[in-house]
């Protein structure tokens, strides 16, 4: 039983900055009240206690390839199976692609991220690495799988349904490349049976507009159309949405992770935030691959916040980004996408809740702009993952 004092709590949904105590037992917030002092007392005066972060995206086995192929085209960098990124990973060995992704969940821990929705490369193979770096690391990776024979024009339907269920045996969904590398009966067999077994299916869509151009000019439908008719669960990227589009996303209640430094990395342009925000659409933010970003949401955070406001040219409530890492990642209740928040696990700031919390120093009267705009390594008191509570600077 432990109780964090004179900390300001950013609390619920609405992230709302109280001024508190917390009572933590077993994992679980028990009280938030400025009257409970009971087992151990960590004394956090002069600190802001905000939800823990869900990285939405990331590709971690690229942790061994760290900034090479700066300035190639998308295609050379992670298209499979030759992509860069695709060759380096076969030809390192597992030992130097575990130590790798350690590093990486280490770096996650102590920026504040506690949760991270990976693409996993490699079939059950890749699968079963990311397990074990994650195995002693008390972080939450929530693994889609992926597997080579996706890519197999000429495999059968029946052995690209036997490789989706033992891939969904050992890992939470399936996240496809995309639809210009996998065709549509293999997308509605992965659909299907992540639905069979409220797990989730995921799709990289409209990250460019020269997809969006050729999805149009061969299908008379864009990515995200037919990824929405198909029936994917989890949308990443979606730069470049038409109209219809981000109607079509909002009205079908799925679940969007944009990444504006891949996508600023990449020279493809800045997603459309307030669009999705106008239309009630469940946004989370990912860091993408580790390969060109570092997976410190802290960092993407602010991108996104000044990026957007250059975009729009208006005033973005940082209070709105933050969101983005924290509450619209957590269980929700949304009924619509109940598989997802219940794979994912992730918790606001509640008495009931899990206690999955980030500790920085207060820096700025800002709690919103603190965080996002001020926050390094050194000003990190502590991350705590349920049971496990991670002091990276002992007051």
């Amino acid at each position: 039983m432990k109780t964090i004092t004179n900390g300001i709590i950013l609390k619920g949904y609405d992230l709302t900055p109280t001024k508190s105590n917390m009572l933590i037992d077993e994992g679980k917030i028990i009280e938030i009240s400025d009257k409970i002092y009971k087992g151990e007392i960590i004394d956090v005066s002069g600190a802001i206690i905000c939800p823990s972060f869900l990285n939405g995206h990331t590709h971690i086995g690229d942790s061994i390839i760290k900034d090479c192929g700066d300035g190639k085209s998308m295609d050379d960098l992670v298209k499979p199976p030759l992509g860069l990124k695709h060759l380096a990973l076969s030809r390192s060995s597992d030992d130097e692609i575990i130590s790798a992704m350690k590093d990486s969940m280490w770096e996650m821990l102590k920026t504040g991220t506690t949760h991270f929705i990976d693409y996993r490369e490699g079939g059950l193979k890749g699968i079963e690495l990311l397990k074990k770096a994650a195995s002693e690391i008390p972080i939450n990776p929530i693994i889609l799988g992926r597997d080579p024979i996706f890519h197999n024009n000429t495999a059968s339907a029946i052995n690209i349904r036997k490789t989706t269920i033992k891939l969904l045996e050992n890992c939470d969904g399936i996240g496809v490349s995309g639809l210009n590398e996998v065709r549509s009966e293999v997308c509605e067999i992965i659909v299907e049976e992540c639905f069979k077994r409220n797990k989730i299916s995921s799709i990289h869509v409209g990250e460019y507009l020269k997809l969006q151009e050729k999805s149009i000019k061969e299908t008379g439908k864009t990515e995200i159309e037919r990824a929405i008719e198909l029936n994917f669960q989890l949308l990443i990227h979606s730069t470049y949405p038409k109209e219809n589009d981000i109607k079509l996303i909002s009205e079908n209640n799925k679940i969007l992770t944009i990444c504006p430094r891949s996508n600023g990395t990449l020279s493809l342009g800045i997603p459309p935030f307030l669009d999705f925000k106008k239309n009630g659409i469940k946004t989370l933010l990912g860091t993408d691959n580790i390969m060109f970003n570092s997976p410190n949401l802290m960092r993407e955070m602010e991108y996104s916040l000044k990026a957007l406001r250059a975009k729009y040219k208006t005033y973005i409530n940082p209070k709105d980004i933050l969101k983005l890492s924290t509450v619209e990642g957590s269980n929700n209740l949304d009924k619509n996408n109940s598989s997802f928040y219940s794979v994912v696990n992730k918790s606001v700031i509640e008495e009931g809740n899990d206690a999955r919390l980030f500790i920085s120093k207060l820096i700025s009267k800002n709690p919103y702009l603190n965080i996002i705009n001020r926050v390094e390594n050194e000003n990190v008191i502590a991350t705590i993952n349920k049971n496990k509570f991670l002091y990276w600077n002992k007051r």
